[in-house]
């Protein structure tokens, strides 16, 4: 939890003193109605000035408390986000995984393959620079750069100021890039539909049982990067096994963002569950 690692991000989710959301309207049909690529160029910073959540010397008691506080005040944000996206018809995904699991390179191949079927639009999480937004925009789609500085994932207050930001109708898919780290994003919902963890075949099979809370916390877990499978010693089937022994009911593909190997039965995903997601509205 962020109480404890320190990072300050979570103490965003409202304005001191405020315990219910601000400035987004759950009743807001519609995400932002400008030209779709008026902020084309948009980083929103919450980095600058803001200082990490100090615990020393608090009891257990104490951190526990400030810690359900935190995580309160950021489900009223992501409830408000969940709400405004489906009454805008805005299918979203969570993407998560450590840093280097090729989630950017899977993101700019699923534009390219997907944009003439969805309006899709990003919005990128990194504590700096706008490099991954940058790689986003190239394809044509709508991105929103979120830094945030110290801290260590997005929240659903950020997310809800990044939305202001972007332009999507009904029959619109929204990816949420996170930041880097397979802890702290666990914990926190941003108002998406479904959490996505991806794991390269890079980082070791046994990463769902060193994180569980993320792979606990995810409907799907893409096993990336397949085809470097012939030139590393990865058990697949042990590393499903850790994935299924921490979350029974997760859905799991194994793709490859460079080669496609995969990624229609990723896209077919996609589709079955905005599909279902439109039919409950």
């Amino acid at each position: 939890m962020c109480a404890i690692c320190g990072c300050g991000t979570a103490s965003r989710a409202s304005e001191p003193g405020s315990a219910q959301p601000t400035g987004h309207d759950p009743h807001h049909a519609h995400l932002h109605d400008h030209h779709p690529h008026e902020h084309a160029g948009q980083t929103i910073n919450f980095g600058e000035g803001r200082a990490g959540l100090h615990i020393g010397g608090m009891s257990q008691e104490r951190v526990i408390s400030i810690e359900r506080d935190i995580l309160a005040k950021n489900d009223a944000f992501a409830e408000v986000n969940r709400t405004r996206l489906r009454k805008a018809g805005v299918f979203a995904l969570n993407l998560v995984s450590s840093p280097g699991s090729g989630k950017t390179a899977l993101l700019v191949r699923t534009i390219d393959d997907l944009k003439d079927q969805y309006p899709i639009a990003v919005i990128e999480g990194d504590q700096q620079t706008s490099r991954d937004a940058d790689r986003i925009r190239a394809t044509g789609a709508q991105a929103v750069q979120v830094n945030t500085g110290k801290g260590c994932h997005l929240d659903a207050h950020m997310v809800g100021h990044a939305l202001d930001h972007l332009s999507l109708g009904p029959g619109g898919l929204l990816f949420i890039e996170n930041v880097g780290n397979l802890v702290c994003p666990a914990a926190f919902d941003l108002g998406e539909a479904h959490k996505v963890v991806v794991l390269s075949v890079t980082e070791g099979e046994d990463k769902p049982l060193k994180y569980p809370d993320m792979f606990a916390a995810a409907d799907l877990m893409l096993l990336n990067k397949s085809d470097l499978l012939p030139h590393l010693e990865f058990d697949v089937g042990a590393c499903l096994a850790a994935a299924r022994q921490v979350n029974p009911l997760i859905q799991i593909l194994t793709l490859s963002a460079r080669t496609g190997e995969g990624l229609g039965s990723f896209y077919g995903w996609i589709e079955a569950r905005a599909a279902a997601q439109m039919g409950t509205v």
